[in-house]
């Protein structure tokens, strides 16, 4: 975090990069909480997982699909090219972006084409 908004740590995006496709449901989890540090910059975050968040309950056993590879790879990419954060500025005008369905809720505020901390 500096004065400019937040940035996405570089050592924690080449850890995201580099992690191995999950075996169990623990191991989804252990990528949850590296890659659920991007979660305010990965737009569609609950959408996208909601696959591998299915694998972690206790009633469902562990069977990896092409879904879940799916959303494997694709929070890997969104969670590696995330935009940084921008500090609100003065007075200018915010505008609000959201999307709902029955697997997810996300919303986004905005200001100048910047995403807003």
């Amino acid at each position: 975090m500096s004065g400019e908004g937040i940035k996405v740590d570089t050592q924690k995006i080449e850890a995201v990069q580099n992690w191995p496709r999950p075996i169990t449901p623990t191991n989804i989890r252990s990528f949850f909480g590296l890659a659920g540090y991007y979660r305010m910059f990965v737009e569609g975050f609950s959408s996208i997982s909601s696959p591998l968040t299915n694998l972690t309950q206790k009633i469902v056993k562990f069977q990896w699909c092409e879904a879940c590879n799916k959303s494997f790879q694709e929070l890997k990419k969104r969670s590696t090219t995330a935009l940084d954060l921008a500090l609100p500025e003065g007075t200018e005008a915010f505008v609000v972006y959201y999307d709902a369905s029955i697997v997810g809720l996300g919303c986004v505020l905005m200001q100048n084409g910047k995403l807003i901390v």
